[in-house]
């Protein structure tokens, strides 16, 4: 007879805190910033840090506070700069890190045969796109790869290389307009 008074009264307690926390969700709701959510999803997402933030979101987090420029992202190069200068209404501005910019996209690649197992790469990846165990060899999931070279550097062993990503149909783009031969100015403004 003891312990079903003692279940009833931690029933009700539950149930009384249950209540106090689904109100407590409803009343102190708050919502993000619509803006950062837009120059979030402006961002390439590849998480580098090249920017000098942990990732994307602080990285947009920090435009619409004011206290970064539009210009810090290597990975989205110019085309991203633009749409967020079109976005905030800003003039755009030259990249930061022009030679980051530049440099032609690549992927990193680990020498399977060298790579001891140390698991140093994978805690680096910021977008976890490489798998192994513990004294295992480790492999790049190239499809999950962003280029971000954040690997590299910790490999004891140098068994990480960035190749270039091969230029096929599916990842050809036009370079930006102000190289496009096809598009002329009209003559006279027309």
């Amino acid at each position: 007879m003891g312990i079903l008074p003692a279940v009833l009264i931690l029933t009700l307690l539950a149930l009384l805190f249950g209540l106090l926390l689904g109100y407590a969700s409803v009343r102190f709701h708050v919502e993000g910033d619509p803006i950062v959510d837009q120059i979030d999803a402006l961002l390439p997402q590849t998480q580098c840090g090249q920017c000098g933030y942990a990732g994307c979101r602080p990285y947009a987090e920090a435009i619409a506070a004011g206290e970064a420029d539009i210009n810090r992202c290597p990975p989205g190069g110019e085309a991203t700069m633009i749409a967020l200068a079109d976005l905030l209404g800003r003039d755009p501005v030259p990249l930061e890190d022009q030679e980051a910019a530049a440099k032609s996209k690549a992927l990193a690649r680990i020498i399977e045969s060298d790579c001891i197992g140390c698991t140093l790469c994978f805690q680096a990846c910021p977008v976890d796109a490489i798998i192994g165990a513990a004294k295992q060899m480790h492999t790049v999931i190239e499809s999950e790869c962003t280029g971000c070279e954040l690997c590299v550097a910790p490999c004891p062993v140098e068994c990480i290389v960035m190749e270039p990503i091969k230029e096929t149909p599916e990842t050809w783009r036009w370079p930006f307009p102000e190289s496009n031969p096809w598009i002329r100015e009209a003559p006279n403004g027309c």
